[in-house]
């Protein structure tokens, strides 16, 4: 049996095409804003949110996973609905913006309630925007080829919020957490402008003859 191994320029989103490529690099970037503030949400909402303590912040990390997941369904069923894939990159790219200027709310955010409103709304804008990029992914992944970039678009993502992990840790210590929330908005929308590219690859509904 001959040994299979991926070339190193796969991990560079060589040998793919345009529409993987640009989505990859789209969640490399938005993963990595995220993983800037995600590890060390906890420490967030304790120090700016009044009357914080580890319970809200578990029921907080709840509302949004609950939130996500459960509209997920629904909001997937709706872009199948709606033939053709341009109305899946617009709910993925205006869903995209949403989501990426939603960290702006926790400066706004004063109490435990502001924060579970603000987790709730930022589920709703993922449950959108992750099934359409899901959809867009799957019907243009490179035949053949599936499992490998499937592969490497976790492993990509998974490297990205491993280093600004520690990146977030340290920029919060030094310039203190609103200019980190900043600086994660700011690189959460570079991505979003990622996805333009693909957009002249979707495919419109065809004519329904009347």
């Amino acid at each position: 049996m001959t040994r299979r191994v991926v070339p190193f320029k796969k991990y560079l989103l060589m040998d793919m095409n345009s529409v993987i490529r640009f989505l990859i690099l789209s969640d490399l970037v938005w993963n990595g804003a995220v993983g800037l503030l995600g590890p060390i949400f906890a420490l967030f909402v304790v120090d700016f949110v009044k009357g914080a303590n580890p319970a809200v912040v578990g029921a907080a990390a709840t509302i949004y996973l609950v939130t996500k997941s459960l509209l997920q369904v629904p909001a997937a069923s709706i872009i199948d609905r709606i033939r053709g894939e341009k109305d899946d990159f617009w709910i993925l790219f205006i869903g995209s913006v949403l989501a990426g200027l939603m960290p702006l709310s926790y400066l706004l955010v004063h109490t435990p309630l502001q924060l579970y409103i603000v987790q709730f709304l930022y589920g709703a804008c993922v449950a959108f925007t992750f099934p359409s990029y899901m959809a867009i992914f799957t019907r243009h992944i490179d035949r053949e080829k599936e499992g490998t970039e499937w592969g490497i678009y976790f492993t990509l993502n998974d490297l990205s919020a491993a280093v600004t992990a520690t990146v977030g840790g340290v920029l919060a210590q030094t310039v203190g957490f609103h200019n980190l929330i900043v600086g994660l908005v700011l690189l959460s929308l570079c991505g979003v402008a990622l996805l333009f590219p693909i957009k002249r690859y979707m495919i419109a509904a065809p004519a329904v003859n009347a």
